[in-house]
């Protein structure tokens, strides 16, 4: 059994708050990413847009990263920890 420990919350509000936005040439001007997570980037066509495409790619690159068994950076005091034993929450 995967028991996960994490305040998913608190590690996706550390991301986004690390989040960096550039206007590029394209259709959908707005580009943003997540530095310290490579390969978390999207665009969209108003900055709004672009923040709720970023948010969607940084939840699907978690629920790959969990489903492979890959670790997860910590950003900031903000982590995802998983255990494939039972642990005991007290």
């Amino acid at each position: 059994m995967l028991i996960i420990i994490i305040m998913f919350a608190e590690y996706i509000k550390a991301a986004m708050d690390a989040a960096t936005y550039e206007i590029i040439e394209d259709p959908e001007p707005f580009y943003g990413e997540i530095p310290e997570l490579r390969g978390v980037w999207a665009t969209g066509k108003t900055l709004e847009s672009c923040r709720d495409s970023l948010m969607g790619a940084l939840e699907d690159w978690i629920a790959f990263r969990l489903r492979t068994g890959r670790s997860i950076p910590t950003i900031g005091t903000a982590s995802i920890v998983a255990f494939s034993e039972p642990v005991s929450v007290v």
